[in-house]
């Protein structure tokens, strides 16, 4: 069934090159503006800091990441034998390009799960039981990321939420820090609080993405802006890459993939997909039709496979 949902979105087995999709106005999608791993990097970036770019971009120019801070915010993301080690070792042999972790989890992973995916520490958290649960503060700084072994960190910034001004502040802060210390960081910017009656919104999506590239972010991460048309606009305002947020839990992987295709037509250079693998029947299998996905439209969007590069 898995296969069946893939093949609709793929188109099969098929590998000969298709032209690349565009708008309905004639003009192609954008594409991602940099591919790390072939070592074209943002000018003035140190060595350090585009060699952990390199690392989190090892199969590519897209993304396909597994955030799993979710365990912070609402409980036990996994009641499967081998907990979050054996989720972590799924996702690394579907092969995704990082996982995203509070500090406390890698008392329960393996270090051995990241020879071929990297590791992202989330610095930011809140708990859906709190009296305002947008509010999210700081819970680990970027040196002790570095000492966990992180490849990259990311915090969260709810945009429009009561309590803004602190997480901008934060914002701030950790991208002085990642500076100092050559660190990528991930702003994961959403439209969210009481004065927000549209998150997906195209013009706050493309606030939530400028806010994190004007203060030092080297990816955002945000909301889907509704269609493929209003995400190009996004992303082409957008000087740093973008990923797409999986959002709420989907009913099928046929309409996961749809979600993720439209997501990548629309110029996001990938997608961080958290509940809607972790809570599949088999995140494993899930996982690397979302990757395989990734990766082939990827291939498609910038012409042709490229050649691979150091990873």
């Amino acid at each position: 069934m898995v296969k069946m949902a893939y093949d609709q979105i793929t188109g099969g087995e098929a590998r000969e090159r298709r032209p690349a999709p565009g708008m309905a106005d004639g003009t192609a999608f954008p594409t991602a503006r940099y591919t790390p791993s072939s070592g074209r990097v943002p000018a003035g970036c140190h060595f350090s800091r585009a060699m952990r770019l390199c690392r989190l971009f090892r199969h590519g120019s897209r993304l396909a990441i597994v955030p799993l801070d979710h365990s912070v915010t609402d409980g036990p993301i996994t009641r499967r034998r081998g907990g979050i080690d054996q989720l972590a070792a799924d996702l690394a042999d579907s092969g995704v390009d990082g996982i995203v972790l509070h500090k406390g989890s890698l008392r329960h992973v393996s270090h051995t799960r990241f020879k071929t995916m990297s590791l992202i520490i989330h610095l930011s958290a809140s708990s859906s039981r709190a009296p305002d649960p947008d509010a999210k503060c700081l819970v680990t700084s970027v040196e002790e990321a570095l000492g966990l072994g992180a490849d990259a960190v990311s915090m969260h910034v709810n945009l429009g939420s009561r309590d803004e001004r602190s997480q901008i502040s934060d914002l701030g802060m950790v991208a002085g820090a990642c500076d100092r210390w050559n660190v990528p960081l991930i702003a994961m910017v959403y439209p969210r609080g009481p004065r927000i009656a549209n998150p997906c919104d195209p013009e706050l999506v493309a606030h939530a993405t400028a806010l994190a590239a004007d203060l030092g972010a080297d990816i955002v991460k945000t909301v889907y802006a509704g269609s493929p048309a209003a995400m190009a606009e996004v992303t082409a305002s957008c000087p740093i890459p973008v990923i797409v947020a999986g959002g709420s839990r989907l009913e099928s992987t046929e309409r996961l993939l749809g979600f993720v295709k439209d997501a990548l037509l629309g110029g996001a250079a990938g997608v961080a997909v958290g509940r809607n693998i972790f809570t599949a029947a088999d995140p494993r299998a899930t996982a690397g039709l979302l990757t395989g996905l990734v990766r082939r439209l990827g291939d498609e969007l910038d012409g042709g496979p490229r050649s691979e590069g150091p990873g």
